[in-house]
């Protein structure tokens, strides 16, 4: 806190660095004010310079640190996806016998190939060509134009890619149970994962088209209740009548 006295031209300052008041100048003498600056010490100094270049470096620190753990987290998976696939001993062998570069380079790529072959939506195709030849002389006569959003993708048609990523990674163990409960005389581990996964695919992948199919068939099978001609427009003539008797009334 500092206060000022004009008449004697005496300074009285009083701050955090000194704990005592101390007194400059006097009366008709010029009152100076000098800053007491206390240069760092050579440690003071090399901790400052320390701490300017771990804030400039930190945020590369930290991406190079998300990279690594991803990229060593998949070389983990695709190792213990291969040993899952093959078997654990054979799977020990091959890794053992394999250069490591190859290890290295080989075994991050799995996980990358499932989420990419994940992304590959070929149940649309088979929707698509279902629907292209599928016959639609049994419709009512109510429902011959086609909703214009019924060959567009809806809500449910979108990745999500929590979905994609799960089920990328699990699908090797879904593989693995369904070779197992379906082939179980095949010998081979290896032979028994491809096709418990193919069949894997090919079951669900069934499924889902069979879904769409009968989503689509329930949008073009919509009936319009005040349709003029057959059957679906009875209700609407009807319904008119009585509004014209109820008016005459």
């Amino acid at each position: 806190k500092d206060s000022v006295t004009m008449e004697t031209m005496t300074f009285n300052l009083l701050t955090p660095q000194l704990p005592e008041e101390f007194m400059w100048g006097g009366s008709g003498a010029p009152a100076q004010v000098f800053a007491l600056l206390c240069p760092p010490g050579p440690l003071v100094f090399f901790l400052q310079q320390v701490d300017r270049a771990l804030s400039r470096i930190s945020p590369f620190a930290a991406v190079g640190v998300l990279i690594g753990t991803a990229y060593w987290s998949a070389v983990t998976y695709g190792a213990v996806t291969v040993m899952q696939v093959v078997g654990h001993k054979k799977g020990l062998y091959v890794m053992e016998r394999a250069e490591p570069l190859v290890l290295l380079m080989g075994l991050p790529t799995i996980p990358v190939l499932l989420v990419l072959g994940k992304m590959i939506r070929w149940e649309d195709g088979v929707v698509r060509l279902w629907r292209r030849f599928c016959s639609r002389s049994d419709l009512h006569p109510g429902c011959g134009v086609l909703p214009p959003r019924a060959d567009r993708p809806g809500p449910e048609d979108h990745m999500s890619v929590s979905r994609i990523l799960c089920g990328a990674l699990i699908f090797p163990s879904v593989a693995s149970l369904v070779g197992r409960l379906l082939f179980r005389r095949v010998s081979s581990n290896l032979q028994r994962t491809i096709l418990g996964g193919i069949a894997f695919v090919l079951i669900k992948g069934g499924l889902k088209v069979y879904y769409k199919q009968q989503q689509y068939v329930g949008q073009t099978s919509r009936q319009i209740l005040n349709y003029p001609d057959g059957q679906a427009g009875e209700p609407a003539a009807q319904g008119g009548a009585h509004t014209e008797d109820g008016g005459n009334e």
